[in-house]
């Protein structure tokens, strides 16, 4: 080597000094130039490169003195002479005085907002007192063909190397170092957790800057990652027993340190046995520790390239990094929280997650001291609170509570109510809450926000608590009502009278609380407000069925039933607001007098023509059906629809609806229909027969056709009374008695006893309390007779 160095020169020229532009650090500009040089000392071939050395001085401040800081920066930093010393000085002069620039502040602003790992650092056993030179690397890749103790050396002068970025890309260019240092890692890495450590480190290096991955890739480091973990995580089960002398298998690490502990007997040089091992074990826990934190934070760089990563999870990396999980390290669960947080964004591997239990492994992790941390796990949990299976899972583990007692937590708040939006999503779990003193915060959240805009998440958790009832009766508990309704009715916000809205819907001692605001309501709906404002308002209006509220003073101290008659023309307004108005008018119908009125306005005509243009879409019709239906149970409105319009047609043809709900309303209405007009009632007692018997008398027909027997051709067909009486039931010869057809009233959807047919509507042996139908039993109950 000696022998070629004659043929190679290399100068380093140093160049211009300046400060850096955002960050308080000083830029020094240089030039290398190398010549190959012949026999003859004389220059053959030669390069010139430009380069530059940042020296950040982050420890600069106001205090600081600047002639000692320039010495020892000119001391240093080789590329700078000592005749420079006095315009050093200058400039760090310059950087101490200088403001902060937007730049550099927004900078340190985004650092501060971004929860990641921090920078790794050397564990004891890893520092040398030498110091490494890029101009011996040849020396250091000769320590890596000698024994363990030299590899561990010669890994270690290179890590110290590759923990400069200015280093990395001369040591690229070293094929021979990379090569060898991959090579030592594969055939070695179980023999030295310190040579394994040190050596990945190093790859981890290149793994910090994306243009380097190719590299690391190359070599395999990361299928050898991948295997050192697995393995470091499977010895962990037995290394506490072999160390300590125990027998069994320990799950958890603070178990091993129990174990260890306690095991230990008086005896005074056993006990000393027993407490040196247990510092051996804890010495190599942190080396282990450290290993698993280089290896995982080296594939957490890797996993940028979405193909890398779906091979690591192919080999299983959701598994392995649950499993760390279960450490106490904080920073290295700092990083696999980070890792799995970038991972549950992909379905497949949120679904490893759900079969892995991880929520249970992370509901111990909140709340917890290290922020970091807190704020990494909230927000992996709120990536899988997507999932309904997980959520349920959530809310098993008992992390309900917690997340309400982190609502008081400023830095968390945003995440924490937002996994939170998604628990009150399910209406199996907004009934939880109320255990929780999760209502009395929000609240008071909404009581502080003033008159400024609430937050969507505030206020989308609240509209989907307040859907729930005994939810409702906490939040209208003291002022919690007029608090709403107030600040409601003067910011106008559609979201806010949503929440009103859905409280109102529930019956019990909250519905009675909002009779105080009927006319602040009916006011607002004839109001020239946004269309959404309108319908909330109206809506709330609408689910205020209450027995002592006259709806007929409403209706003319306010002139709503022009508004109301005007929206049901198709296409006057949105379908949602037509939809309201249709469940408004149901709502008054219960009033007799305001029957009378909508009866008088003509709305039922407009109810027939809106079923008619509407009659494919089932709220409609449902909603439309319940109006006759509270209609009917009044002489003027009954007379109207029986009489004046074709609603029991329409009623007959939507008796056999596919929607069960459309089925029952119609059934109980046509009943009502069927007591108090005899023409009716015959044609809705054919029609149900004539349903209820449909396969028989599709065969009779079938067999008429099917079969010429001379007898079907006789003239006696005509003589109906020979099958049929005057009632349409009984044989006129009397040739079949009418018990036969008393057997055969089910058949027949006939619930009532034999005897007259006047006395099928007979209403005496009804309960009391809301109307019975025309066969018997209440609209509320299930029919005698079920169909398959």
């Amino acid at each position: 080597m000696q022998d070629d160095a004659r043929y190679l020169k290399r100068k380093v020229t140093a160049g211009s000094l300046d400060v850096h532009p955002t960050e308080k650090a000083l830029v020094v500009h240089y030039e290398v130039e190398a010549s190959i040089l012949g026999e003859d000392g004389g220059p053959m071939l030669g390069e010139r490169k430009e380069g530059q050395k940042i020296i950040r001085v982050k420890s600069l401040c106001p205090t600081t003195d600047v002639a000692a800081l320039a010495r020892k920066v000119v001391e240093e930093c080789k590329l700078i002479p000592a005749s420079r010393l006095a315009q050093v000085e200058h400039l760090l002069y310059y950087l101490q005085n200088r403001k902060s620039s937007p730049v550099e502040g927004k900078v340190e602003k985004k650092e501060k907002r971004a929860v990641k790992p921090k920078d790794l650092t050397p564990f004891e056993g890893m520092e040398l007192n030498e110091e490494a030179s890029i101009t011996r690397m040849e020396e250091y890749v000769e320590l890596l063909y000698e024994g363990i103790p030299e590899k561990i050396r010669g890994s270690a002068l290179i890590l110290q190397l590759a923990r400069n970025p200015d280093n990395l890309e001369e040591l690229l260019h070293n094929e021979a170092a990379l090569g060898a240092l991959a090579r030592v890692l594969r055939e070695d890495w179980k023999q030295s957790v310190d040579l394994a450590t040190s050596i990945i480190y190093i790859f981890f290096c290149f793994s910090s800057f994306s243009q380097f991955h190719t590299v690391v890739s190359h070599y395999k480091i990361g299928a050898l990652c991948m295997s050192v973990v697995e393995h470091e995580l499977k010895s962990l089960n037995w290394l506490a027993p072999h160390l300590c002398g125990l027998h069994g298998l320990h799950k958890t690490v603070s178990l091993m340190l129990f174990c260890i502990r306690e095991s230990a007997p008086e005896n005074g040089s056993l006990r000393r046995d027993q407490d040196k091992a247990l510092r051996k074990y804890q010495g190599l826990l942190a080396k282990q520790e450290q290993l698993l934190r280089v290896s995982l934070y080296l594939l957490l760089n890797l996993a940028e390239d979405t193909r890398t990563e779906l091979k690591m999870r192919n080999k299983n990396i959701v598994g392995l990094l649950v499993r760390v999980l279960e450490r106490d390290d904080e920073e290295l669960l700092v990083l696999v929280v980070s890792f799995l947080k970038k991972l549950s964004i992909f379905l497949e591997n949120k679904n490893d997650m759900a079969e892995l239990d991880t929520v249970e492994r992370l509901a111990r992790l909140v709340p917890c001291d290290h922020e970091d941390l807190l704020n990494l796990t909230l927000q992996l949990l709120l990536n899988l609170s997507f999932d309904s299976a997980l959520r349920a899972k959530m809310v098993e583990v008992g992390l309900l509570p917690k997340l309400t007692a982190l609502l008081g937590d400023e830095s968390n708040r945003q995440v924490v109510m937002r996994i939170l939006y998604h628990v009150s999503m399910d209406d199996r779990f907004r009934g939880m809450f109320v255990y929780t003193d999760c209502i009395p915060q929000l609240m008071q959240m909404l009581y502080d926000h003033g008159g400024e805009d609430i937050e969507a998440e505030l206020i989308s958790i609240c509209i989907n608590l307040a859907a729930n009832k005994m939810n409702a009766q906490l939040m209208c508990e003291g002022n919690g009502l007029k608090m709403l309704m107030k600040r409601a009715l003067k910011t106008k916000d559609c979201l806010l009278m949503k929440m009103i809205r859905n409280i109102s819907q529930h019956e019990g001692p909250t519905k009675p609380l909002f009779i105080d605001y009927v006319g602040d309501l009916a006011a607002e709906i004839r109001t020239e407000e946004e269309e959404e404002w309108v319908l909330e308002c109206l809506g709330t209006l609408a689910n205020l069925t209450i027995p002592d509220l006259d709806w007929e003073l409403v209706l003319k101290e306010y002139n709503l039933v022009p508004f109301l008659k005007d929206k049901l023309k198709p296409g006057s307004a949105e379908d949602d607001l037509i939809l309201e108005v249709v469940i408004m008018i149901g709502t008054v119908s219960i009033d007799d007098a305001c029957a009378v009125m909508l009866a008088k306005s003509g709305i039922i005509p407009a109810l027939i023509e809106l079923l008619n243009a509407r009659q494919e879409d089932d709220e409609f019709v449902c909603q439309i059906v319940y109006v006759f239906y509270q209609m009917v149970f009044h002489q003027a409105t009954r007379d109207v629809i029986i009489k004046d319009t074709q609603a029991p047609a329409y009623l007959i043809d939507l008796m056999h609806d596919k929607n069960t709900e459309i089925r029952k309303v119609c059934d109980n209405t046509l009943d009502i229909i069927a007591e108090y007009d005899e023409e009716w009632g015959r044609k809705i007692q054919s029609e149900k027969f004539r349903f209820h018997n449909n396969q028989w008398l599709e065969m009779v027909e079938s067999r008429q056709v099917d079969e010429p027997e001379a007898y079907l051709y006789d003239n006696d067909n005509d003589r109906t009374d020979l099958f049929y009486s005057a009632d349409g039931i009984t044989p006129g010869d009397g040739s079949v008695s009418p018990d036969f057809f008393s057997d055969l009233q089910s058949q027949n959807g006939d619930s009532h006893h034999a005897g007259d047919v006047n006395d099928v509507f007979d209403q005496t042996g009804s309960s009391t309390g809301r109307p019975a139908t025309a066969y018997g039993f209440r609209p509320d109950e299930q029919p005698f007779y079920q169909y398959s």
